[in-house]
């Protein structure tokens, strides 16, 4: 009975503790979210300095399917020499290459569009 008592206490201490880091994350992605919208949207010339991917994946029931996502990066450069790095769609990922002059246009840390010029 005693194992029984430990089973369920430890159960919902492991639930609420992902329940917990969920809301963190949701939080703070509305937060981040929030900033970017009360940041003016600025054009600036830019050069592509770095491509970068990150790829995420788990399995899903008794290991049978594994599902994966990619996230795309892109490092700019802009006149003052302050880099910054972007996530970007994999449209847009694609059609950049490292050497690219144009000009990027964001909002905080949000990528809208970079046009060659």
């Amino acid at each position: 009975m005693a194992m029984f008592g430990m089973f369920h206490g430890m159960f919902f201490l492991v639930f609420f503790a992902v329940f917990a880091v969920i809301i963190f994350s949701i939080g703070k992605s509305a937060l981040q979210w929030g900033r970017n919208n009360r940041q003016p949207v600025l054009t600036v010339p830019a050069e592509v300095v770095a491509k970068r991917e990150h790829v995420s994946g788990h399995h899903g029931h008794n290991n049978m399917h594994y599902h994966s996502s990619t996230s795309y990066y892109v490092t700019f450069e802009v006149e003052s020499g302050d880099r910054m790095e972007l996530q970007v769609n994999g449209d847009n990922y694609g059609y950049m290459i490292e050497g690219d002059f144009g000009r990027l246009t964001f909002q905080g840390t949000r990528f809208l569009s970079f046009d060659r010029g």
